[in-house]
C-alpha cells in the first residue's frame, strides 16, 4: 500500500506538470521488499518464507524528446535532440530542458525562475535588452547583429531530477546533432491519458490490498473471539 501511495504521488506530480516546458515524466518500478523465514517455535522446523510486501525499487525520468510548440518569442528556446542548457543555482551548475527564458534584473539571460543561463565558457550571458535578439541553431546569440555569447549545451550522464525542471549529473561534451529552435518550446513529456490510466490502476491496486488487510483483521478477530469463548 505504501508503494502504491508513492506511485500515486509520482503520477500526481506528472499530471501537475502537464504543461511545464521541457518537463520529463517519471517512471517507477516496484520489487519485493524482502522475505522473512518463518520457523515453528515448538519444533524448530522451517515453515517457509513470508513476503514483506512491495517497495519502489527504481525511479527515473523518461528523457524522450517531446513535441515542439511554436510561441514566436525570441527568448523561448527548444532543444531538438539530446542535450541540456546549463544554469547556475546556489548549489552549483544544474541542467534543464526548459527553454522558457527571460532577462533578470541585471539584464542577464535567465530561466523563468530567475536562474542565470551559462554560456559555453561557464559565464553568465548579459544581453541588456530583448530587442533584436537572435539565437542560431548552434546556440550563438547576437544582439543587433553583434555576437554576444554561445549557449552552454552539454550531454548529461546519469541525470537525476532536482525539482521539476532541473537535473544534476555528470556533464559531458556538447551534443552532436542538437539544434536550438528559437521561438519554440519543448512540450511536457507527460502523456495525460496514460497518466490517468496509471493513476486508476494504482488506485484499484491500493483498494484491493486494503480489502486484503481488512479480511486478515476480521479473520484474526474471529480467531481471538473463538479462543475467548473456548477458554
Amino acid at each position: 500500500m505504501l508503494a502504491e501511495l508513492a506511485r500515486q504521488d509520482q503520477i500526481a506530480n506528472d499530471l501537475a506538470n502537464g504543461s511545464t516546458p521541457g518537463y520529463k515524466a517519471d517512471r517507477s518500478a516496484q520489487g519485493s521488499f524482502g522475505e522473512m523465514l518463518l520457523v515453528n517455535r515448538a519444533t524448530g522446523a522451517e515453515v517457509g518464507p513470508l513476503g514483506m510486501g512491495a517497495a519502489v525499487t527504481t525511479a527515473r525520468a523518461d528523457m524522450s524528446q517531446a513535441a515542439l510548440r511554436e510561441t514566436g518569442e525570441p527568448l523561448d528556446l527548444a532543444l531538438e535532440g539530446p542535450g541540456f542548457l546549463t544554469v547556475q543555482t546556489p548549489s552549483g551548475a544544474r541542467y534543464t530542458r526548459d527553454g522558457q527564458l527571460m532577462l533578470d534584473g541585471q539584464g542577464r539571460l535567465a530561466t523563468d525562475s530567475g536562474l542565470p543561463v551559462l554560456d559555453d565558457k561557464g559565464g553568465t550571458i548579459r544581453l541588456g535588452t530583448t530587442a533584436d535578439v537572435t539565437v542560431s541553431a548552434d546556440g550563438r546569440i547576437t544582439v543587433g547583429g553583434r555576437a554576444v555569447a554561445r549557449l552552454g549545451l552539454v550531454t548529461l550522464t546519469d541525470p537525476v531530477k532536482q525539482g521539476d525542471s532541473l537535473f544534476a549529473g555528470t556533464a559531458g561534451a556538447r551534443p552532436d546533432g542538437t539544434a536550438i529552435r528559437s521561438g519554440f518550446l519543448e512540450g511536457s513529456g507527460v502523456d495525460a491519458a496514460r497518466a490517468m490510466v496509471d493513476m486508476m490502476t494504482s488506485l484499484r491496486a491500493f483498494e484491493a490490498q486494503q480489502r486484503v488487510v481488512r479480511a486478515i483483521d476480521e479473520t484474526l478477530q474471529k480467531g481471538i473471539s473463538a479462543g475467548s469463548v473456548s477458554g
